[in-house]
């Protein structure tokens, strides 16, 4: 859903998750609604302008009455377009599409803040756009058996828009029908037509543990489930098939299974990033000769079909690719239950890793250990010794929370579906998922931040907070209100309105949040309409379940008491993180490395959301280093991915640099401090340096030399 409005010279596009995207130009006149343009779009609109601005993106030119195809210069050399007809490609938060007649002109920015497209003489444009998230089309019913699941699991893949190597664009992959439990299999006829199969075949154990371990692998191969009958008392393989090709690829039985589908998903996708990349969106891809090394032809195989392409690359061996795979994203682990089928959708909308909960006792200082090991160290602010700060913890006793350790295995953030509560990972929970669809489904103007302050002497953090996100709200549209001291029912009602981010500082005990005339549980809401939250109070762990299953998507907890003054740092940089776009647990992960003793924060909820979606499409996190024996040269590494979506790439606007990288791997550049300079107030991204954490353009004239 895609909904438009003029306001004050801006064309304002939203979409259903709250995504935003401002266009502006020069006296531009918007018509109303547009022709079809040939591309897939959710709405197109009319203009009349002689100039669109965008945000930052990457930007195509496709030439409709010839083959040719163009793109603007990574490094900021304009693109010039002669007369014709043309349809621009801007990729944009939201997808947009521009088709005119004429000549123009495409570049960006001197800081490259923006992408600007200009025409000649005022002229009409018709716009398209495309949402990047969209709500299941559908659902299916699936009854308590094996068969039942996987002919659930095989029609997910309806959602696919295409079925060649485009499809590793996050654009491309729609989100999956939901599944539901009921007492037999139940296929709604649109997603019947929907589903063409891609000739692949997954047969594997008539037991929901496999089912649920290659669900990622079948999703994204589009491929048919099947179960196997046993026989005997051997245990079944799990087999990959092509027919067309006479292709088995025999996997291993659980618990190796995980390895196995884990690696061929990695290396299927990975291949088809390369590979898209002959079609006509393609771009200057640093990993692209990798196909050259392997003596695969790119063209060949993106004009091949499903089957060929992955009879291909099963050919690859693993170790010839395993050091050039970008790190996965995500991995969730799911108790391999009946009752967690509904969350299988969910889980495959954002492409996550899918594996079996296992758990052990934490040891002795084995928490403070990995709390230390997460620790940014380096320069004066890392390495000295912390102050010893004020307890923020009151004199009323807090709620105990007995955590375990998960065995972890590949994913840069994990998820926890199951019992327990372990450390290093979200909690999530199915009722989180389906109240992430109500809030999509719910319109707004603009992103709701209520402040609350409930302890006057934790100031220094409600007055940092509120700064930061008032300042925010002068770049996007955002309501930022300020509350302090409030009764249990004044609190019960904050949480109850609807309310996009709530950050609540003060003290919560096992009676719940405190206030003035005693304490709020959550679980006394009569539903939670915050979309999101923040209980920056010791022990607030279970007060924060009880606002998920009330009704909320995700927010930020701890497990116990936490140090006043690392409160502040905490709650100062997840706030700026999370008003940049940042999901909610990559922003507590980089948060809570500020402090010595940052495991005692934690994510509930589905910590992949994410409360406003930034300028860029992917949050960047910078790392400088300054080099040894040199006083004007530095490492910068960039680290780029996203929780929400895996498939994209980011070009890092550095001295002479010339290609673009896939999410998930880091580039290093050596750059000069004019260098850096230049980069940090070229790039919105978190930066860490000198073993703190920073905004770049806060940080940026550090390196004014």
């Amino acid at each position: 859903m895609i909904e438009w409005a003029m306001d004050d010279g801006t064309l304002r596009v939203t979409d259903a998750d709250n995504t935003e995207l401002s266009v502006h130009g020069g006296e531009l006149a918007v018509d109303g609604p547009g022709p079809d343009i040939q591309r897939p779009v959710d709405e197109t609109v009319v203009v009349t302008t002689d100039e669109l601005r965008f945000p930052h993106a990457v930007a195509y030119a496709f030439s409709l009455g010839s083959d040719e195809q163009h793109e603007l210069d990574p490094d900021g050399s304009p693109l010039s377009l002669p007369p014709g007809e043309y349809v621009v490609d801007i990729d944009t938060e939201i997808k947009t599409y521009l088709r005119f007649s004429g000549s123009a002109t495409i570049e960006k920015t001197d800081g490259f803040e923006e992408t600007v497209v200009t025409f000649p003489d005022r002229i009409r444009v018709v716009v398209g756009f495309r949402s990047h998230h969209e709500l299941p089309a559908g659902t299916i019913t699936v009854p308590d058996t094996p068969d039942g699941i996987a002919a659930g699991i095989s029609h997910l893949a309806s959602s696919h828009k295409t079925d060649g190597p485009d499809r590793t664009y996050p654009t491309l992959r729609g989100h999956p029908s939901r599944l539901e439990c009921g007492d037999s299999l139940e296929i709604p006829d649109c997603i019947r037509e929907d589903f063409s199969g891609s000739g692949i075949e997954l047969v594997v154990p008539p037991e929901y543990e496999s089912l649920f371990v290659t669900a990622p692998l079948a999703y994204y191969l589009q491929a048919t489930v099947r179960t196997s009958d046993r026989r005997g008392t051997e245990p079944v393989r799990p087999t990959l098939r092509v027919p067309e090709f006479a292709v088995e690829k025999r996997l291993s039985p659980m618990p190796g299974l995980e390895s196995d589908v884990e690696r061929l998903l990695r290396k299927t996708f990975f291949l088809d990033c390369l590979v898209r990349n002959s079609g006509p969106y393609g771009t200057a891809l640093a990993e692209q000769s990798v196909l050259e090394v392997l003596g695969l032809d790119a063209d060949e195989l993106y004009e091949a079909s499903p089957q060929e392409r992955l009879a291909t690359y099963l050919d690859v061996p693993y170790a010839a690719i395993e050091h050039r795979l970008p790190d996965w994203h995500l991995s969730t682990y799911v108790s391999p239950t009946y009752e967690s089928v509904e969350s299988l959708p969910f889980l495959l909308d954002r492409l996550s890793m899918i594996y079996t909960p296992r758990t052990s006792e934490l040891e002795g200082r084995e928490l403070v250990e990995r709390s230390l090991e997460d620790f940014y160290r380096g320069g004066a602010r890392g390495s000295g010794p912390e102050p010893a700060p004020l307890d923020r913890a009151s004199a009323g006793k807090i709620a105990s929370v007995d955590i375990v350790k998960p065995e972890l295995r590949n994913g840069r953030v994990h998820g926890w579906l199951a019992d327990g509560v372990p450390i290093d990972v979200f909690k999530t929970t199915l009722d989180a998922y389906h109240n992430r669809l109500d809030f999509i489904e719910r319109s707004s103007d603009s992103t709701s931040i209520c402040v609350v302050l409930n302890d006057p002497e934790m100031a220094g953090e409600h007055d940092d907070v509120a700064r930061i996100y008032r300042q925010r709200s002068e770049e996007l549209t955002m309501d930022v209100t300020v509350e302090e001291s409030l009764t249990t029912a004044e609190l019960a009602r904050v949480f109850e309105d609807e309310h996009d981010f709530v950050h609540y500082i003060g003290h919560c005990e096992t009676d719940g949040l405190r206030c003035p005339d005693g304490y709020l549980s959550t679980d006394s809401l009569r539903r939670s309409n915050a979309q999101t939250f923040f209980l920056n109070a010791c022990g607030s762990y279970y007060e924060g379940m009880g606002l998920i299953e009330k009704g909320s998507v995700a927010g930020a907890v701890t497990f116990t008491k936490v140090l006043n003054d690392h409160a502040i740092k905490v709650g100062s940089t997840f706030a700026k993180l999370l008003v940049h776009g940042f999901s909610i647990e990559r922003a507590m992960g980089l948060a809570r490395r500020r402090i010595m003793m940052g495991k005692d924060y934690a994510v509930v909820g589905d910590g992949t959301h994410s409360l406003i979606q930034g300028e860029h499409q992917l949050p960047i996190t910078i790392t400088l280093e300054q080099l040894d024996n040199e006083t004007d040269q530095y490492l910068a590494t960039f680290d780029c991915y996203s929780t929400r979506v895996t498939g994209s790439y980011y070009f890092p606007h550095t001295e002479d640099n010339e290609y673009a990288y896939l999410c998930g791997g880091t580039s290093n550049f050596t750059l000069s401090a004019s260098g850096v300079h230049s980069l940090l107030h070229e790039t919105d991204a978190s930066v860490i340096y000198d073993g703190d954490l920073y905004w770049s353009k806060e940080l940026a004239d550090r390196f004014d030399r």
